[in-house]
């Protein structure tokens, strides 16, 4: 089974640097377009050539999102993620929506369970009763 972990290893980064490439937008490719870039990942793919080139060459990297840049436009690019119950705008938009909500279709919805509810008891007391419950 280890025999063919060199192979799998291979494998994957050639797929992985395939993929990243054809996601990559055209303004972050570096050095060649990126039609040669897929070219030549695809054909020295076996060697690691053309894999490691596009890894190291190929694209512009930025840094993790919790790293320092000195760029200016990194900056402002990127995205701050917020848990919903820390997100003012969606905390805002359940008020809203529970405020919008009618609270006349949810009495009327009321209503309607307790007559039921009603309706039914008095069927089960005739019952008990020995009375025909559709004679009323």
């Amino acid at each position: 089974m280890l025999r063919y972990l060199p192979f799998l290893l291979v494998l994957a980064l050639w797929i992985y640097a395939f993929i990243d490439c054809l996601n990559t937008p055209e303004e972050q490719v570096r050095g060649l377009p990126k039609v040669i870039w897929v070219i030549i990942i695809l054909l020295f793919g076996e060697v690691l050539v053309g894999p490691i080139a596009w890894l190291v060459a190929g694209k512009v990297r930025t840094t993790p999102a919790g790293g320092s840049t000195p760029s200016e436009w990194h900056r402002n690019q990127r995205t701050r993620f917020v848990a919903p119950d820390d997100n003012p705008e969606f905390l805002k938009s359940l008020k809203e929506e529970a405020a919008s909500s009618s609270s006349a279709k949810d009495e009327s919805l009321l209503k309607d369970w307790e007559a039921d509810l009603r309706r039914r008891e008095e069927e089960l007391r005739r019952k008990e009763n020995g009375e025909d419950p559709k004679d009323s």
